[in-house]
């Protein structure tokens, strides 16, 4: 299985062409907005470039100027989602001070939980799983690349050592908190709280015994 080399989302572009005027960007926004709603009330299956023009507001014809088909449209918003997920993470970290990378590793499963309690197509979608498991990176699945991600954060934030013991623990904390906080939605519409909280001590304790022998970064 790969490891986690790269923050950024390396594969194609789901948009067949960028907008480079305002109103185009806010037509294909309205698109995404439209297929994160039907997400959450009809799922993948039912889902069709159809429903999302009529949800938009839009002619079928404009869906095509920007988008192959359903999948595309589903990765573009798996890419939105991505990265406000970390940039909500991001300003936390800057906002919040911690008192280590323990607490940052709560506030990053706080921001997962609210962004599935708020977040149109979240539910849904997580980062892509409801199609398939390489929508962010064609080499890499998708909690791979979220793994970089959110390593890059905590190098950034804690002056963690960097190594491939670093990106091997990310990988096992994003896998193993993200079946969890599945099932704590599963269980629960807005989330069960008991399985929230044992997830957050599921990833404290296992990248506590990770991170136990490795030292800051020199400044």
């Amino acid at each position: 299985m790969p490891t986690p080399q790269t923050d950024d989302c390396t594969s194609p572009p789901a948009l067949r062409r960028r907008p480079t005027q305002r109103r185009s960007a806010r037509r294909v926004q309205r698109m995404l907005d439209a297929c994160a709603a039907l997400l959450d009330e009809i799922g993948y299956e039912a889902l069709s470039t159809t429903r999302i023009a009529e949800r938009a507001g839009v002619a079928i014809g404009s869906i095509y100027q920007f988008f192959p088909d359903k999948r595309a449209i589903t990765q573009e918003l798996t890419r939105r989602n991505v990265e406000q997920f970390v940039s909500r993470v991001g300003h936390r970290f800057i906002e919040e001070d911690y008192r280590g990378w323990w607490e940052a590793v709560d506030a990053i499963i706080d921001e997962y939980v609210d962004m599935h309690r708020t977040v149109p197509g979240f539910k849904s979608l997580h980062f892509g799983d409801v199609v398939d498991l390489n929508l962010l990176d064609s080499d890499s699945d998708n909690n791979t690349v979220i793994a970089g991600r959110l390593r890059g954060l905590l190098l950034k934030e804690f002056g963690l050592a960097d190594s491939h013991e670093l990106d091997v623990a990310m990988l096992v904390a994003v896998e193993a908190g993200d079946a969890v906080l599945k099932l704590a939605f599963r269980r629960s519409p807005d989330g069960e709280p008991e399985i929230i909280e044992a997830a957050k001590q599921l990833i404290r304790g296992f990248l506590s015994r990770q991170l136990r022998a490795w030292s800051p970064r020199p400044a």
